[in-house]
């Protein structure tokens, strides 16, 4: 049975490019598509397209999750082992484990014969938007062995969405998720490590579905698709790369310009979100605490009250590596707790 993708029983959650109408591309980290089906069968037909390290899907089928390997370029089917027993209606939620590191085009779902595939429930009424880094986007999150830890030697595999702060204080919420999150990306362009030797920054990357332009060409998203109550901004880790300036001289020329742009992204993500509440952060990963002064006194000169900073309790002091899933849970407990304290309108 041959279920295409733009199936109303079907739904989907992220910044999807639905440039062709049967066959949307996930780009951004906890992007998933997700369905009901009856059979014993679920095989997903794709085409990666590769920038960097190795690629993996993931799929949570009936509560057990799964890492599909991708192909580094090109077409292929996944098969998605499919546990019959006495089960007669399975669940898959279908998502991007990883950043635009590449992105994946899906043309169909094949299904056993005979299948039936039911209509998915009502999306969440709580919905999130996270604009952040690595640590947003879950990156090297399941090599726990390496808790506390400098990064092990990796090549994508140990990334996963899933296992994000991000996307964990928004289940712990129960809230929909647009994780707007890219390794090595900082705030302003000619900074940070991603896309390396010319830098990108949020800024270029924050109203856009794709913007790694080996990838292809840039596409802008459409704000009117997806109206967060909440908004949370994490940046202040890439951006001392490749200099530290707000420690080296708080209120030197660039500190005072990164404050700037700082301030100016904040005001345009009110005027496209007038009513959203807005946390600022950084994570747990090791920084000068001179970039959580800047977030600070930046919120503080806004004076909206739907614009505050959250300092972790262990901020910038948990481990010098990424946060593994111990630690981006960590973060998802104390930030959802405080989320929940700010009794944002429309929220039950």
């Amino acid at each position: 049975m041959w279920v295409k993708m733009n199936d109303e029983r079907l739904s989907y959650s992220g910044r999807i490019d639905w440039s062709e109408e049967e066959c949307p591309v996930f780009i951004y980290p906890c992007t998933w598509v997700k369905l009901r089906f009856t059979g014993d069968q679920l095989k997903l037909h794709i085409e990666n397209h590769r920038a960097y390290w190795d690629n993996y899907m993931g799929c949570i089928l009936d509560g057990k999750q799964l890492s599909l390997a991708l192909p580094k370029e090109g077409r292929e089917v996944l098969t998605v082992p499919v546990e019959q027993e006495e089960k007669t209606e399975h669940e898959a939620l279908i998502f991007k484990r990883q950043d635009a590191c590449h992105e994946v085009k899906f043309f169909g779902i094949e299904l056993a014969d005979g299948a039936r595939v039911f209509k998915t429930p009502e999306k969440l009424a709580r919905r999130i938007e996270v604009y952040g880094d690595s640590v947003s986007a879950g990156e090297v999150s399941e090599a726990v062995e390496y808790t506390g830890c400098e990064d092990p030697k990796h090549n994508g595999e140990y990334s996963n969405s899933w296992y994000s702060y991000a996307w964990m204080t928004a289940r712990k919420l129960n809230a929909e998720i647009h994780d707007i999150a890219q390794g090595g990306i900082a705030l302003m362009d000619g900074t940070g490590w991603f896309h390396a030797p010319d830098y990108i920054g949020m800024e270029t990357a924050w109203d856009k579905i794709r913007y790694n332009p080996e990838l292809g060409k840039s596409l802008d998203w459409d704000f009117g698709k997806y109206d967060p109550q909440l908004i949370i901004v994490a940046f202040g880790q890439n951006d001392s790369n490749p200099e530290d300036y707000m420690k080296e001289d708080f209120h030197g020329e660039k500190a005072v310009k990164w404050r700037r742009h700082y301030k100016g992204f904040l005001n345009q993500l009110r005027t496209i979100y007038p009513s959203a509440y807005i946390v600022c952060c950084t994570t747990l990963l090791r920084h000068d605490k001179a970039w959580d002064q800047a977030i600070g006194q930046v919120v503080e000169e806004l004076r909206d009250e739907r614009i505050t900073r959250y300092l972790f309790g262990r901020n910038g002091d948990g481990t010098p590596g990424h946060l593994r899933i111990a630690e981006a849970e960590e973060m998802a407990d104390e930030l959802a707790a405080y989320i929940e304290n700010l009794n944002i309108e429309g929220w039950k």
